[in-house]
Protein backbone atom coordinates (compact mmCIF):
# COMPACT_ATOMS: atom_id res chain seq x y z
CA UNK A 1 0.00 0.00 0.00
CA UNK A 2 1.34 3.52 -0.79
CA UNK A 3 1.97 6.38 0.99
CA UNK A 4 -1.05 8.36 2.36
CA UNK A 5 0.69 11.34 0.78
CA UNK A 6 -0.94 10.29 -2.33
CA UNK A 7 -4.33 10.46 -0.74
CA UNK A 8 -3.34 14.13 0.62
CA UNK A 9 -2.57 16.04 -2.16
CA UNK A 10 -2.85 20.20 -2.51
CA UNK A 11 -4.08 21.26 -5.77
CA UNK A 12 -6.81 23.65 -7.27
CA UNK A 13 -10.42 22.41 -7.52
CA UNK A 14 -12.70 21.36 -9.13
CA UNK A 15 -12.51 17.67 -9.89
CA UNK A 16 -9.13 15.75 -8.73
CA UNK A 17 -9.84 12.86 -11.76
CA UNK A 18 -11.06 15.55 -14.07
CA UNK A 19 -8.91 18.57 -13.69
CA UNK A 20 -5.76 17.45 -11.25
CA UNK A 21 -5.20 14.10 -13.19
CA UNK A 22 -5.42 14.98 -16.81
CA UNK A 23 -3.52 17.91 -15.71
CA UNK A 24 -0.83 15.58 -14.90
CA UNK A 25 -1.21 13.55 -17.65
CA UNK A 26 0.15 16.15 -19.79
CA UNK A 27 2.83 17.40 -18.02
CA UNK A 28 4.31 13.90 -17.97
CA UNK A 29 3.47 13.50 -21.64
CA UNK A 30 5.84 16.51 -22.36
CA UNK A 31 8.46 14.91 -20.00
CA UNK A 32 8.64 12.30 -21.79
CA UNK A 33 8.61 13.88 -25.35
CA UNK A 34 10.61 17.44 -24.78
CA UNK A 35 10.95 17.90 -28.76
CA UNK A 36 7.09 18.37 -28.88
CA UNK A 37 5.64 20.92 -30.49
CA UNK A 38 1.83 20.62 -30.41
CA UNK A 39 -0.83 18.07 -28.85
CA UNK A 40 -3.64 16.35 -29.57
CA UNK A 41 -5.77 15.44 -26.76
CA UNK A 42 -9.23 12.81 -26.96
CA UNK A 43 -11.36 13.24 -23.99
CA UNK A 44 -13.94 9.92 -23.44
CA UNK A 45 -16.68 8.77 -21.25
CA UNK A 46 -16.85 10.53 -18.37
CA UNK A 47 -14.16 12.86 -18.96
CA UNK A 48 -15.68 13.53 -22.17
CA UNK A 49 -19.33 14.03 -20.89
CA UNK A 50 -18.35 16.22 -17.95
CA UNK A 51 -15.10 17.59 -18.85
CA UNK A 52 -16.80 21.42 -19.50
CA UNK A 53 -18.28 21.60 -16.11
CA UNK A 54 -14.78 20.11 -14.77
CA UNK A 55 -12.73 22.54 -16.46
CA UNK A 56 -10.95 19.68 -18.34
CA UNK A 57 -10.46 21.43 -21.69
CA UNK A 58 -8.90 24.53 -19.72
CA UNK A 59 -6.47 22.85 -17.09
CA UNK A 60 -5.04 20.82 -20.35
CA UNK A 61 -4.69 24.43 -21.99
CA UNK A 62 -3.13 25.63 -19.13
CA UNK A 63 -0.64 22.71 -18.91
CA UNK A 64 0.50 22.12 -22.53
CA UNK A 65 1.10 26.24 -23.12
CA UNK A 66 3.18 27.13 -24.84
CA UNK A 67 2.29 24.07 -27.02
CA UNK A 68 -0.66 23.97 -29.54
CA UNK A 69 -3.08 21.49 -27.95
CA UNK A 70 -6.64 20.17 -29.64
CA UNK A 71 -8.94 18.50 -27.71
CA UNK A 72 -11.32 16.49 -28.45
CA UNK A 73 -14.20 14.27 -26.93
CA UNK A 74 -15.63 10.75 -27.87
CA UNK A 75 -17.43 7.58 -26.24
CA UNK A 76 -16.14 4.27 -26.08
CA UNK A 77 -17.49 1.80 -23.28
CA UNK A 78 -14.59 -0.49 -24.04
CA UNK A 79 -12.20 1.90 -22.25
CA UNK A 80 -11.59 3.08 -18.97
CA UNK A 81 -14.59 5.91 -17.74
CA UNK A 82 -11.41 8.45 -17.48
CA UNK A 83 -9.32 7.52 -20.67
CA UNK A 84 -6.83 10.11 -22.60
CA UNK A 85 -5.64 9.35 -25.47
CA UNK A 86 -2.39 12.15 -25.59
CA UNK A 87 -0.98 12.53 -29.36
CA UNK A 88 2.47 13.87 -29.32
CA UNK A 89 3.77 15.47 -32.69
CA UNK A 90 6.63 18.00 -33.46
CA UNK A 91 5.44 19.67 -35.85
CA UNK A 92 3.79 17.40 -38.59
CA UNK A 93 5.38 14.20 -37.03
CA UNK A 94 3.90 12.06 -34.83
CA UNK A 95 6.60 11.38 -31.96
CA UNK A 96 4.21 9.59 -29.56
CA UNK A 97 1.02 8.16 -28.79
CA UNK A 98 -0.49 7.81 -25.21
CA UNK A 99 -3.33 5.73 -23.40
CA UNK A 100 -3.72 7.35 -19.81
CA UNK A 101 -6.25 6.75 -17.47
CA UNK A 102 -6.85 9.08 -14.57
CA UNK A 103 -7.86 7.11 -11.77
CA UNK A 104 -9.48 9.17 -9.12
CA UNK A 105 -7.76 11.29 -6.46
CA UNK A 106 -5.38 13.16 -9.17
CA UNK A 107 -3.97 9.64 -9.99
CA UNK A 108 -3.23 8.83 -13.61
CA UNK A 109 -1.97 5.08 -14.73
CA UNK A 110 -0.49 5.12 -18.47
CA UNK A 111 -1.67 1.67 -20.59
CA UNK A 112 0.65 -0.79 -20.11
CA UNK A 113 2.88 0.79 -17.61
CA UNK A 114 3.02 0.36 -13.99
CA UNK A 115 2.70 2.67 -11.56
CA UNK A 116 5.40 3.44 -9.93
CA UNK A 117 4.82 4.68 -6.28
CA UNK A 118 6.49 2.49 -3.94
CA UNK A 119 4.72 0.63 -1.18
CA UNK A 120 5.57 1.73 2.46
CA UNK A 121 2.94 -0.05 3.92
CA UNK A 122 3.78 -3.88 4.38
CA UNK A 123 -0.35 -4.81 4.96
CA UNK A 124 -3.82 -4.43 2.38
CA UNK A 125 -6.65 -4.61 4.95
CA UNK A 126 -7.79 -3.45 8.10
CA UNK A 127 -7.68 -6.82 9.78
CA UNK A 128 -4.31 -7.31 9.24
CA UNK A 129 -3.46 -3.75 9.89
CA UNK A 130 -5.09 -4.44 12.98
CA UNK A 131 -3.85 -7.64 13.71
CA UNK A 132 -0.33 -6.35 13.59
CA UNK A 133 -1.63 -3.02 15.63
CA UNK A 134 -2.36 -5.27 18.73
CA UNK A 135 0.63 -7.56 18.76
CA UNK A 136 2.67 -4.51 18.59
CA UNK A 137 0.20 -2.41 21.05
CA UNK A 138 0.32 0.87 19.43
CA UNK A 139 -2.43 2.88 17.76
CA UNK A 140 -3.87 3.88 14.51
CA UNK A 141 -1.84 6.50 14.03
CA UNK A 142 1.50 5.11 15.43
CA UNK A 143 1.19 2.58 12.82
CA UNK A 144 1.37 5.67 10.02
CA UNK A 145 3.71 7.16 11.61
CA UNK A 146 5.96 3.87 12.03
CA UNK A 147 5.73 3.33 8.23
CA UNK A 148 5.19 6.51 6.90
CA UNK A 149 8.77 7.88 8.33
CA UNK A 150 10.32 10.83 9.22
CA UNK A 151 8.94 13.76 7.82
CA UNK A 152 5.07 12.57 7.84
CA UNK A 153 4.03 15.42 10.55
CA UNK A 154 5.13 18.00 8.88
CA UNK A 155 3.60 17.05 5.59
CA UNK A 156 0.14 16.83 7.51
CA UNK A 157 1.20 19.75 9.36
CA UNK A 158 0.67 21.30 5.82
CA UNK A 159 -2.17 19.84 4.89
CA UNK A 160 -4.13 20.43 7.75
CA UNK A 161 -2.84 24.40 7.52
CA UNK A 162 -4.34 24.38 3.24
CA UNK A 163 -7.41 22.76 4.51
CA UNK A 164 -7.73 25.53 7.62
CA UNK A 165 -6.90 28.13 4.59
CA UNK A 166 -9.83 26.98 2.01
CA UNK A 167 -12.29 27.05 5.44
CA UNK A 168 -10.91 30.58 6.25
CA UNK A 169 -11.77 31.96 2.45
CA UNK A 170 -14.80 29.99 2.27
CA UNK A 171 -16.44 31.70 5.13
CA UNK A 172 -15.51 34.57 4.27
CA UNK A 173 -16.07 35.27 0.46
CA UNK A 174 -19.81 35.62 -0.79
CA UNK A 175 -20.98 35.65 -4.45
CA UNK A 176 -22.11 33.56 -6.72
CA UNK A 177 -20.08 30.09 -8.07
CA UNK A 178 -18.51 30.16 -12.11
CA UNK A 179 -20.88 28.87 -14.43
CA UNK A 180 -24.61 28.68 -15.88
CA UNK A 181 -26.37 27.11 -12.51
CA UNK A 182 -25.70 30.85 -11.07
CA UNK A 183 -24.77 29.17 -7.39
CA UNK A 184 -25.14 31.31 -4.45
CA UNK A 185 -22.28 30.89 -1.84
CA UNK A 186 -24.20 30.01 1.36
CA UNK A 187 -20.73 29.44 3.66
CA UNK A 188 -21.19 32.93 4.77
CA UNK A 189 -24.72 32.98 5.23
CA UNK A 190 -24.46 29.90 7.53
CA UNK A 191 -21.51 30.66 9.21
CA UNK A 192 -22.75 34.01 10.62
CA UNK A 193 -26.64 33.28 11.08
CA UNK A 194 -27.54 34.91 14.11
CA UNK A 195 -30.29 32.68 16.02
CA UNK A 196 -31.32 33.39 19.64
CA UNK A 197 -30.97 30.76 21.86
CA UNK A 198 -29.82 28.44 19.49
CA UNK A 199 -29.78 24.80 20.73
CA UNK A 200 -26.23 23.18 20.60
CA UNK A 201 -27.39 20.50 18.16
CA UNK A 202 -28.62 22.91 15.70
CA UNK A 203 -25.45 25.33 16.30
CA UNK A 204 -23.18 22.39 15.30
CA UNK A 205 -25.03 21.34 12.62
CA UNK A 206 -24.98 25.08 11.28
CA UNK A 207 -21.61 25.49 11.99
CA UNK A 208 -20.26 22.02 10.63
CA UNK A 209 -22.14 22.64 7.64
CA UNK A 210 -20.73 26.17 6.78
CA UNK A 211 -17.15 24.63 6.87
CA UNK A 212 -17.95 21.97 4.39
CA UNK A 213 -19.60 23.98 2.32
CA UNK A 214 -16.62 26.60 2.65
CA UNK A 215 -13.90 24.31 1.10
CA UNK A 216 -16.75 22.94 -1.64
CA UNK A 217 -17.68 26.42 -3.04
CA UNK A 218 -13.48 27.03 -3.11
CA UNK A 219 -13.08 24.11 -4.96
CA UNK A 220 -16.15 24.96 -7.62
CA UNK A 221 -14.19 28.21 -7.66
CA UNK A 222 -11.05 26.23 -8.55
CA UNK A 223 -9.34 27.55 -5.13
CA UNK A 224 -6.55 25.72 -4.10
CA UNK A 225 -8.23 22.76 -1.65
CA UNK A 226 -6.83 19.48 -0.43
CA UNK A 227 -8.10 16.27 -2.00
CA UNK A 228 -9.69 14.27 0.95
CA UNK A 229 -9.73 11.36 -0.73
CA UNK A 230 -11.25 13.37 -3.97
CA UNK A 231 -11.88 17.39 -5.02
CA UNK A 232 -15.31 16.50 -5.03
CA UNK A 233 -15.58 15.55 -1.46
CA UNK A 234 -12.43 17.93 -0.11
CA UNK A 235 -15.10 19.41 2.50
CA UNK A 236 -15.97 16.55 4.88
CA UNK A 237 -13.08 15.84 6.54
CA UNK A 238 -11.70 19.15 6.80
CA UNK A 239 -15.55 20.47 8.36
CA UNK A 240 -15.42 17.71 11.13
CA UNK A 241 -12.00 18.08 12.69
CA UNK A 242 -11.66 21.87 12.13
CA UNK A 243 -15.73 22.46 14.30
CA UNK A 244 -13.98 19.81 16.51
CA UNK A 245 -10.82 22.25 17.61
CA UNK A 246 -13.09 25.14 17.46
CA UNK A 247 -15.54 23.24 20.20
CA UNK A 248 -13.05 21.20 22.67
CA UNK A 249 -10.64 22.87 24.08
CA UNK A 250 -8.74 19.04 25.15
CA UNK A 251 -8.65 18.84 20.84
CA UNK A 252 -4.97 19.44 21.02
CA UNK A 253 -3.28 20.05 17.32
CA UNK A 254 -1.46 17.09 18.36
CA UNK A 255 -4.72 14.96 18.56
CA UNK A 256 -5.52 16.86 15.36
CA UNK A 257 -2.29 15.44 13.30
CA UNK A 258 -2.57 12.64 14.49
CA UNK A 259 -6.79 12.44 13.01
CA UNK A 260 -5.61 13.47 9.61
CA UNK A 261 -3.12 10.29 10.12
CA UNK A 262 -5.65 7.80 10.66
CA UNK A 263 -8.07 9.67 8.02
CA UNK A 264 -5.37 9.20 5.18
CA UNK A 265 -5.09 5.17 6.28
CA UNK A 266 -8.89 4.88 6.11
CA UNK A 267 -8.93 6.22 2.26
CA UNK A 268 -5.84 4.84 1.60
CA UNK A 269 -7.22 1.37 2.23
CA UNK A 270 -10.30 2.14 -0.24
CA UNK A 271 -8.07 3.74 -2.73
CA UNK A 272 -6.31 0.40 -2.64
CA UNK A 273 -9.12 -1.86 -2.27
CA UNK A 274 -11.95 -0.27 -4.18
CA UNK A 275 -12.02 3.03 -5.57
CA UNK A 276 -12.29 6.87 -4.88
CA UNK A 277 -13.14 8.03 -8.60
CA UNK A 278 -17.12 8.88 -8.95
CA UNK A 279 -16.55 7.95 -12.28
CA UNK A 280 -15.40 4.60 -11.55
CA UNK A 281 -18.01 3.63 -8.80
CA UNK A 282 -20.18 6.78 -8.02
CA UNK A 283 -20.50 9.32 -5.43
CA UNK A 284 -20.49 6.23 -3.02
CA UNK A 285 -16.51 6.21 -3.80
CA UNK A 286 -16.23 9.62 -3.20
CA UNK A 287 -18.45 11.37 -0.20
CA UNK A 288 -18.67 7.64 0.87
CA UNK A 289 -15.10 7.28 1.28
CA UNK A 290 -14.86 11.01 2.68
CA UNK A 291 -17.16 10.29 5.34
CA UNK A 292 -16.01 7.27 6.21
CA UNK A 293 -12.31 9.32 7.07
CA UNK A 294 -13.92 11.99 8.61
CA UNK A 295 -15.69 9.26 10.97
CA UNK A 296 -12.29 7.87 11.68
CA UNK A 297 -10.76 11.09 12.33
CA UNK A 298 -13.58 12.54 14.35
CA UNK A 299 -13.13 8.82 16.49
CA UNK A 300 -9.88 9.55 16.65
CA UNK A 301 -10.35 12.84 18.15
CA UNK A 302 -12.18 11.66 21.06
CA UNK A 303 -9.87 8.68 21.66
CA UNK A 304 -11.43 5.96 21.03
CA UNK A 305 -10.85 2.38 20.77
CA UNK A 306 -9.15 0.89 17.11
CA UNK A 307 -12.38 -1.22 17.00
CA UNK A 308 -14.39 1.78 17.48
CA UNK A 309 -12.69 3.64 14.83
CA UNK A 310 -13.20 1.44 12.34
CA UNK A 311 -16.99 0.74 13.13
CA UNK A 312 -17.08 4.29 13.15
CA UNK A 313 -15.37 4.11 9.59
CA UNK A 314 -17.58 0.93 8.52
CA UNK A 315 -21.16 2.71 9.47
CA UNK A 316 -19.93 5.58 7.41
CA UNK A 317 -19.23 3.99 4.23
CA UNK A 318 -21.89 1.51 4.45
CA UNK A 319 -24.42 4.27 4.59
CA UNK A 320 -23.67 5.77 1.45
CA UNK A 321 -23.48 2.33 -0.56
CA UNK A 322 -24.95 2.92 -3.87
CA UNK A 323 -25.12 6.97 -3.97
CA UNK A 324 -24.89 8.09 -6.98
CA UNK A 325 -22.37 10.80 -9.00
CA UNK A 326 -24.82 12.94 -11.15
CA UNK A 327 -23.43 16.24 -11.00
CA UNK A 328 -25.84 19.05 -13.25
CA UNK A 329 -24.29 20.27 -16.05
CA UNK A 330 -21.24 18.31 -15.11
CA UNK A 331 -20.25 21.23 -12.47
CA UNK A 332 -19.35 20.01 -9.07
CA UNK A 333 -21.63 22.00 -7.89
CA UNK A 334 -24.91 20.86 -7.18
CA UNK A 335 -25.37 17.91 -5.70
CA UNK A 336 -22.03 17.38 -4.68
CA UNK A 337 -21.62 21.01 -2.32
CA UNK A 338 -24.28 20.28 0.12
CA UNK A 339 -23.52 16.45 -0.32
CA UNK A 340 -20.67 17.55 1.34
CA UNK A 341 -22.31 19.29 4.81
CA UNK A 342 -24.35 16.12 4.53
CA UNK A 343 -21.63 13.35 4.52
CA UNK A 344 -19.81 15.40 7.31
CA UNK A 345 -22.51 15.76 9.90
CA UNK A 346 -23.13 11.99 9.25
CA UNK A 347 -19.44 11.34 10.15
CA UNK A 348 -20.31 12.59 13.50
CA UNK A 349 -23.25 10.43 14.16
CA UNK A 350 -21.14 7.17 12.54
CA UNK A 351 -18.70 8.01 15.47
CA UNK A 352 -21.68 8.54 18.26
CA UNK A 353 -23.40 5.00 17.03
CA UNK A 354 -19.77 3.58 16.76
CA UNK A 355 -19.14 4.49 20.52
CA UNK A 356 -22.26 2.74 21.91
CA UNK A 357 -22.50 -0.35 19.81
CA UNK A 358 -19.27 -1.35 18.97
CA UNK A 359 -19.51 -4.65 20.61
CA UNK A 360 -22.73 -5.77 18.41
CA UNK A 361 -21.43 -4.98 15.14
CA UNK A 362 -21.44 -7.69 12.31
CA UNK A 363 -19.69 -5.98 9.52
CA UNK A 364 -16.07 -5.40 8.97
CA UNK A 365 -14.56 -2.35 7.34
CA UNK A 366 -12.65 -4.74 4.40
CA UNK A 367 -16.48 -5.84 4.08
CA UNK A 368 -17.72 -3.15 3.27
CA UNK A 369 -14.64 -1.82 1.15
CA UNK A 370 -15.45 -5.00 -0.96
CA UNK A 371 -18.74 -4.41 -1.28
CA UNK A 372 -19.20 -0.92 -2.38
CA UNK A 373 -16.37 -1.44 -5.10
CA UNK A 374 -18.82 -4.38 -6.26
CA UNK A 375 -21.85 -2.11 -6.09
CA UNK A 376 -19.97 0.88 -8.20
CA UNK A 377 -18.95 -1.57 -11.12
CA UNK A 378 -22.62 -2.93 -11.16
CA UNK A 379 -23.45 0.53 -11.57
CA UNK A 380 -25.08 1.75 -14.30
CA UNK A 381 -23.04 4.34 -16.40
CA UNK A 382 -25.15 7.34 -16.01
CA UNK A 383 -25.39 7.46 -12.85
CA UNK A 384 -21.15 7.52 -12.33
CA UNK A 385 -20.12 11.09 -13.40
CA UNK A 386 -21.18 11.18 -16.68
CA UNK A 387 -24.81 13.73 -15.93
CA UNK A 388 -26.56 11.22 -18.07
CA UNK A 389 -28.89 10.29 -15.14
CA UNK A 390 -30.51 11.10 -11.92
CA UNK A 391 -30.66 15.41 -10.90
CA UNK A 392 -28.69 15.85 -13.81
CA UNK A 393 -31.58 14.69 -16.24
CA UNK A 394 -34.48 15.50 -13.78
CA UNK A 395 -33.62 18.93 -13.08
CA UNK A 396 -34.92 22.28 -15.37
CA UNK A 397 -33.61 25.72 -14.13
CA UNK A 398 -37.29 27.11 -14.52
CA UNK A 399 -38.67 24.61 -12.52
CA UNK A 400 -36.47 25.70 -9.36
CA UNK A 401 -37.76 28.51 -7.55
CA UNK A 402 -34.46 30.53 -6.17
CA UNK A 403 -35.21 31.93 -2.93
CA UNK A 404 -31.64 33.72 -2.45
Amino acid sequence: MQSIRRVFKVGYGPSSSHTMGPAQAILEVRKRDKSATRLEVILFNSLALTGHGHLTSECIKEASFPLEVNVANKLDKEKHPNTLIIKAYQDQTLLNEYEVYSIGGGDIAFKNEKIDFPNVYEHSSFNQIKAYCKKENITLHEYVYRFEGEGIKEFLNNIYLVMKQAIDRGISTSGTLPGPLKVTRKAPFLFNKLIPNEPDEIKESRLVSSYAFAVSEENASGGIIVTAPTCGACGVLPAVIYYMEQKHHFITHERVINALAVAGLIGNLIKTNASISGAVCGCQAEIGSACSMAAAAHATLVNLSLNQIEYAAEIALEHHLGLTCDPINGFVQIPCIERNAVAALRAIDACGLAYFLTETRKISFDVVVKTMYQTGLDMNDSYKETSKGGLAVNYIEEDNINCW
